[in-house]
């Protein structure tokens, strides 16, 4: 049996976002996007509750479309809200819309993906925690990441929120030492 990191658990859907997405540089901005809104839905929630409607939260947003969502009105918000396979919350919605055109603005000005990897110099940091006991839950680079998101105007960013997003998009390498996924994922940070 391989060592994964301890939050993983058990459960194919889990397993899989652990050992081939969670932890890998991402670099392409609506990929970027499309992260940063669902761990602002998971806010009060589970990871895995996400997870497991991902698909549903992709049909629903147009395919995390930035141009397209940046478009909806209050109809459209509403029909979202009617939708049992999202987490149907106005707020985290409006966000999500809100979110789109400020990913626009970005994407504009000066790139989202080099925007957001800004924080972290530009590559991944690397750690080695020996367990998940040392794994910090927020820190300097997601406080900085939490309070320009919100003065760009995105919601839903707190700085616990944005570290759990550096984790998962690779801006930061948390696999624990013991988990077979450290090391590779420290490999695809050099290349």
């Amino acid at each position: 049996m391989m060592d994964r990191c301890g939050w993983c658990g058990d459960l194919p859907v889990y397993v899989a976002y652990h050992d081939t997405e969670w932890g890998v540089p991402e670099r392409d901005p609506r990929a970027l996007w499309e992260k940063l809104v669902l761990d602002g839905f998971q806010a009060g929630l589970s990871w895995i509750t996400i997870l497991k409607k991902r698909d549903a939260f992709r049909a629903e947003f147009d395919g995390f479309d930035p141009e397209r969502v940046a478009a909806w009105d209050a109809a459209r918000i509403d029909r979202a809200l009617t939708n049992p396979g999202i987490i149907r919350h106005r707020g985290k919605i409006e966000a999500t819309v809100r979110g789109a055109r400020a990913f626009l603005d970005i994407e504009a000005s000066e790139g989202f993906a080099p925007w957001l990897w800004s924080f972290v110099g530009g590559a991944p940091i690397q750690n080695d925690w020996p367990d998940l006991g040392h794994v910090p839950t927020d820190t300097p680079e997601s406080h900085a990441m939490s309070k320009a998101l919100k003065a760009r105007g995105f919601g839903f960013c707190g700085p616990v929120i944005t570290y759990a997003f550096m984790q998962a998009t690779g801006m930061v390498n948390d696999h624990v030492v013991t988990c077979h996924r450290h090391g590779p994922v420290r490999a695809l940070s050099a290349g």
